[in-house]
């Protein structure tokens, strides 16, 4: 039996707002699988292995469910875009290019990197059309260490003519030919991807609904975004009340559904994805650079639809999750003073929940360091940062969130396993 034990400060997410915290605690896994967090080492462990952090953090890490691999290379580009004008000028050019397999090895080799080093270990991501390389992707990802789903993305009209298009017929042959293929892999896993509604006719849609069904497969796509959006999608289905429903139609609303953005989901839409268990993921700094709006987060959670937090890369222009917990946080505070300073904004115990335990609900794991859950963990070194005064690991945590520290990561665990020490 292969056992992992950590010592450090160990800081965890159990609840939305709540953190658990040991100092000189130990955190324990046995084959990959937690058995527990203790304050001190227990009798049945002593004489095995102990890596001691000494006061550096233990933390879980990172789920981010939702990111575009193909615009990695066009990250902080077109910012100066709406949503549907970003998308024709700079995102569907740059996912062009993986049509070429070398291109694509060489741009997601270097993106599983950074993710594994800035800790996030499991993710919902969203590929190109092209079918080899979504599986180079999923390959590099598991080579990488991370864990999670990848989605060949579909895509059958309304793309850019001559330059990223698939037909019908291609879109379904290519998505059969690549669950095939990708069989194989671990801790990578297969999602369905209709781009969003817009992009894919009734036809496709419904073959991805009866897909799904068929084969027990997740789906993730976008919902009301962005106002132009929403107006299209009326367009497009005059016999759906709201967007959401151009989703339930044809079987792909459910438990295992994740739904990006949704910043202008009214009441009856966000019942609907309490009722059905949909994940929303929020992107804010996505929704503030193409000026989308602000999603109503604190609404969402009171009514009980379950979040997550996403990068969307390259709409949002920051991989790492600290970033990204940060400008959740500051998005809600945007939508405080929306709302007329009626709603609360979220504090950064819910945000960091948000980013690890949020996220991680979506694969069956509880929240914090539960034991039965696959040890996903950071090892993050503050102590270069001056101090105020001596700092709580609450404190810790929240200059963390919000500071930016080169090489503070000192190690990584996903699904049980060491996949980053810094050199």
């Amino acid at each position: 039996m292969a056992v992992t034990i950590l010592k450090g400060t160990v800081v965890s997410a159990p609840a939305l707002g709540k953190l658990s915290i040991w100092e000189n605690g130990y955190l324990i896994a046995e084959n990959g699988v937690i058995t527990g967090v203790f304050p001190t080492l227990p009798e049945q462990y002593a004489g095995a292995p102990v890596e001691d952090f000494g006061d550096a953090l233990i933390l879980q890490s990172f789920a981010d469910l939702h990111l575009h691999a193909p615009q990695y290379p066009m990250l902080g580009m077109g910012m100066d875009l709406p949503l549907l004008d970003w998308l024709n000028a700079y995102a569907f050019p740059t996912e062009a290019r993986f049509a070429d397999p070398d291109y694509a090895r060489a741009v997601y080799g270097q993106l599983a990197r950074e993710l594994v080093e800035n800790g996030t270990t499991r993710v919902c991501m969203f590929s190109s059309l092209h079918r080899e390389a979504t599986l180079i992707l999923m390959e590099e990802l598991e080579k990488a260490g991370v864990t999670g789903y990848v989605g060949k993305v579909n895509m059958d009209r309304n793309s850019l003519p001559g330059v990223l298009e698939e037909t019908t017929e291609d879109s379904m042959r290519e998505t059969l030919r690549w669950l095939d293929e990708c069989q194989d892999l671990r801790y990578i896993k297969p999602i369905l991807t209709p781009r969003f509604t817009p992009s894919c006719t009734n036809e496709l849609m419904a073959f991805l609904g009866k897909l799904s069904a068929e084969r027990d497969l997740p789906v993730q796509s976008h919902l009301s975004e962005n106002t132009s959006e929403i107006e299209w999608v009326r367009q497009l289905h005059p016999d759906c009340q709201q967007y959401w429903e151009t989703y339930a139609k044809y079987g792909l609303w459910n438990s295992r559904t994740i739904m990006a953005h949704c910043v202008w989901s009214d009441q009856r839409e966000r019942q609907a994805m309490a009722e059905a268990g949909v994940t929303m993921v929020h992107c804010a700094d996505s929704n503030q650079n193409l000026c989308s709006g602000v999603a109503p987060v604190r609404t969402m959670l009171k009514e009980g639809v379950r979040v997550a937090l996403g990068s969307d890369i390259a709409g949002g222009d920051h991989l790492s999750m600290f970033d990204v917990t940060a400008a959740a946080l500051r998005a809600s505070k945007a939508r405080r003073i929306l709302d007329g300073w009626e709603t609360d904004l979220l504090t950064v115990p819910e945000a960091w929940y948000l980013a690890t335990s949020g996220g991680a609900a979506y694969f069956g794991e509880q929240p914090g360091f539960a034991p039965g859950d696959p040890l996903h963990a950071i090892v993050l070194d503050d102590s270069a940062l001056p101090q105020p005064h001596p700092l709580t690991p609450a404190e810790r945590l929240e200059r963390c969130v919000y500071r930016r520290q080169s090489g503070a990561i000192r190690a990584v665990w996903s699904a049980g396993r060491k996949v980053y020490t810094a050199e």
